[in-house]
């Protein structure tokens, strides 16, 4: 495994994710207030991150036939380095905060960029007990949310004005 600061950010375009829980809601796998979601890896992509140390896992497959599916779990915090998350809609680009950002967790998905930090860990260092790893952190994130026929017909409709009723 490389050193601490040596890993470098993983930049993944059109990218694949799933296990959404961009609002830190407590479930039985998720403490309250810890956001995240997964990426789908490509099997070679994987197998490499792995190599250097990333917490990568593996969903086992439901067919013979498949291969087994490689992810990453991306921690999504504001506190210390705050990623940018960009939603693009035909209304326009929507930067979205630690407010707004659980709008992910339900939106119809088309496309996604994205960039991931590393951050090395050391647990125990120069004892028998040593663990070393890498926990994945959004760094940048662009979403393209899928519309259909009406919400593009709409997106630009003039709001009432009640001033002017």
């Amino acid at each position: 495994m490389e050193k601490p600061g040596k890993v470098k950010d993983i930049h993944i375009e059109d990218a694949r994710i799933g296990f959404r829980n961009f609002a830190g809601a407590e479930k039985p796998f998720n403490p309250p207030g810890k956001r995240n979601f997964c990426v789908f890896l490509e099997t070679d992509l994987a197998i490499i991150l792995e190599e250097d140390g990333w917490n990568v896992r593996w969903l086992t497959p439901r067919d013979v036939d498949e291969d087994k599916q490689g992810y990453l779990q991306v921690a999504v915090a504001f506190e210390n380095f705050p990623p940018k998350i960009k939603m693009y809609s035909s209304r326009g680009e929507t930067v979205l905060d630690e407010e707004s950002v659980s709008l992910l967790d339900w939106a119809e998905i088309d496309e996604i960029d994205l960039v991931i930090r590393p951050y090395s860990w050391i647990l125990h260092e120069g004892t028998k007990n040593e663990k070393r790893g890498i926990k994945a952190y959004i760094k940048n994130m662009y979403v393209k949310i899928k519309e259909d026929e009406f919400e593009k017909k709409w997106a630009n409709a003039p709001l009432d004005d009640p001033l002017n009723d």
